[in-house]
């Protein structure tokens, strides 16, 4: 496999947009985190034993969730950071649903 140097991709007229939705979608994963830690914390682990769905506790549930909206908040930020991308390289880029 042949490896090549990078190519120069020049300025990116998208990048403050992308690095303000990427902080503000931090920030609200940052808490959602927040409360996981916090709801052990406060209840020294006890309220995540409660048995919440399907015979899963809260742990097992709140884990997982916290993995699904990372993975759904990654492709909203590609999607918003794809479309932005595309309106700076020809203002006259429209969604067509």
């Amino acid at each position: 496999m042949l490896h090549e140097p990078a190519r120069d991709s020049g300025p990116d007229p998208a990048s403050p947009y992308k690095t303000r939705l990427g902080l503000w979608m931090f920030l609200v994963y940052c808490l959602l985190y927040a409360g996981f830690v916090l709801l052990n914390v406060a209840t020294g682990g006890k309220a995540m034993q409660a048995i919440v769905l399907a015979g899963l506790n809260l742990a097992v549930v709140y884990g997982m969730g916290l993995i699904v909206v990372a993975l759904i908040m990654a492709l909203i930020y590609n999607h918003l950071c794809t479309k932005r991308e595309r309106e700076l390289k020809d203002p006259r880029w429209e969604v067509r649903s």
